[in-house]
C-alpha cells in the first residue's frame, strides 16, 4: 500500500503532533478535579454520596431512559442485565462474533451459552436479517417460548452490540425480538452520543448498558450504568447491584443473592464533570470524523460510516483496507511510525473458551475481521 506514509503525515498534522499518539484517551476540561477533592475533602470516596445520584440522573435526562443505575463498570451492568431479564444455566443468548469479550463474558457469568449470528458490514453489528433467519431455521416455538432446535435449551435473549459507537439495525431488531417474545439487552458500551432514529442507543430494549472506562467517550476511570424504561426491573437492579441490603439504620439484613457492583462516589464525579463536558467532546469528535473522510476518500481507503439514519458518537474511527495482507502491513508502519492502529477484535467464536457454541455461517463479520483498522480517534482540544 502506497500511500501509508501520507497517511500517517496527515494523521500526525491532524493532531499536531509528533509524541506517539494513542488511539483514544481521555479529556479533562471541566470540574473534574474540583468534583475529585470535594470527594476527599468530605472524605466520601465510596459507595456513598452525592455524585452517585447525581451521575445516573445525568445519564437518565440525557439517554431519555426513565432510570438509570450505576455499577462498578460496564461488563457488571450486562451480568445484572441478563440475569434480570431471565438468562441463566441452560438457556442461551443471540449476539455477535464481533464484539469486546465483556459481551460474551457476560453471558457466561449467568452459565448461560452464547450463539453467534452474522453482522451487517455497514453497522458492524448485528443483522436483524441474520437474527430473522436463524430464528426461522434453528428454533421452534413451546409454550410462548422460542427454543434451540440443535440444542433443545431455551432461547432467553437477545444481546447486540453498537460497534465502535456505530448503531446497529436496533429498531428492526427490537421488533423480532416483541414478535418472538425474546429479551432484549443492548451493549451500548461504546455508544453514550448515539442515535438510531433520534432515539438514544440503549433504550429500545428491557435494557441498555453504557461502559465509562478510560478509552470511552467520557470516564469515570472505572464504571457503568443500567438503563431502562421499566420500573420493576430498575428496583431490583439498584437492589441487587448493592449487595440487596435493605434499609435500616444500623442492621446488615441482605434478602437475596447479589452483587457488590456499587459505583464509588470518587468514579460517579469524575463521571459527572465529564458528563458536563459530554457535547462539546462529541462536536471536536465529529469535526475529527469529517476531515479524516475527507482525506480517505481522496486516497480511495474506505473510511467507515454510519447509517443515514443514525447519529454516531465517532468513539473509533476506522477504516476497511483491501484485505489482510494489507491490512497487517498498515498496522506494522503506522505503529512503527508512533501512530497506534488495531485490528478490529478476533471473533468471539474463534477464541477457545467460545469455539463450541453454534454460529451460523459469520460471512460478513469474517470479512470484516481481515480489514477492519481503528485509527487515532481523540478528541483534540
Amino acid at each position: 500500500m502506497e500511500c501509508i506514509d501520507e497517511v500517517i503525515k496527515f494523521i500526525k498534522k491532524l493532531f499536531d503532533s509528533d509524541e506517539i499518539l494513542a488511539l483514544h484517551q481521555p479529556v479533562f476540561m471541566g470540574n473534574e478535579k474540583r468534583y475529585l477533592n470535594e470527594c476527599i475533602d468530605t472524605t466520601f470516596v465510596s459507595s456513598v454520596g452525592k455524585f452517585v445520584d447525581r451521575f445516573e440522573n445525568m445519564i437518565k435526562v440525557y439517554t431519555g431512559a426513565k432510570y438509570a443505575i450505576a455499577s462498578v463498570n460496564g461488563t457488571a451492568g450486562l451480568h445484572v442485565a441478563l440475569k434480570l431479564v431471565g438468562v441463566q444455566r441452560g438457556t442461551e443468548v443471540i449476539t455477535q462474533p464481533l464484539t469486546f469479550v465483556a459481551t460474551c463474558n457476560a453471558i457466561r457469568y449467568c452459565d448461560a451459552n452464547p450463539i453467534f449470528v452474522d453482522v451487517d458490514i455497514d453497522t458492524m453489528g448485528l443483522s436483524p436479517n441474520s437474527l430473522q433467519k436463524f430464528i426461522d431455521e434453528y428454533t421452534e416455538q413451546r409454550n410462548g417460548y422460542f427454543f434451540n432446535k440443535k440444542t433443545g435449551n431455551k432461547i432467553s435473549a437477545v444481546l447486540p452490540m453498537h460497534t465502535f459507537g456505530r448503531p446497529c439495525r436496533i429498531k428492526e431488531i427490537a421488533d423480532i425480538c416483541k414478535e418472538f417474545n425474546l429479551a432484549l439487552v443492548e451493549d451500548a458500551a461504546e455508544s453514550l452520543g448515539s442515535y438510531y432514529q433520534e432515539q438514544h442507543t440503549g433504550t429500545f430494549g428491557e435494557f441498555g448498558v453504557f461502559s465509562f472506562n478510560g478509552n470511552k467517550v467520557i470516564t469515570s476511570g472505572g464504571g457503568g450504568i443500567i438503563v431502562t424504561n421499566d420500573p420493576t426491573l430498575a428496583k431490583k437492579a439498584k437492589h441487587i447491584t448493592t449487595t440487596a441490603k435493605l434499609a435500616h439504620p444500623y442492621e446488615f439484613i441482605h434478602d437475596d443473592e447479589a452483587f457488590n457492583y456499587r459505583l464509588p462516589n470518587i468514579n460517579a464525579a469524575l463521571g459527572c464533570a465529564q458528563m458536563e463536558s459530554l457535547d462539546i467532546i462529541l462536536d471536536n469528535k465529529r469535526h475529527l470524523a469529517e476531515e479524516y473522510n475527507a482525506f480517505f476518500e481522496e486516497k480511495s481507503i474506505v473510511f467507515a460510516k454510519a447509517l443515514n439514519e443514525t447519529k454516531q458518537n465517532h468513539w473509533l474511527n476506522a477504516i476497511l483496507l483491501e484485505n489482510k495482507s494489507i491490512r497487517d502491513d498498515f498496522l506494522n508502519q503506522t505503529n512503527d511510525a508512533g501512530v497506534m492502529t488495531r485490528p478490529i477484535w478476533r471473533l468471539m467464536n474463534k477464541l477457545k473458551m467460545f469455539n463450541k457454541y453454534h454460529t451460523d455461517d459469520l460471512e460478513n463479520a469474517l470479512w470484516l475481521e481481515e480489514r477492519v483498522v481503528n485509527i487515532p480517534s481523540g478528541a483534540r482540544f
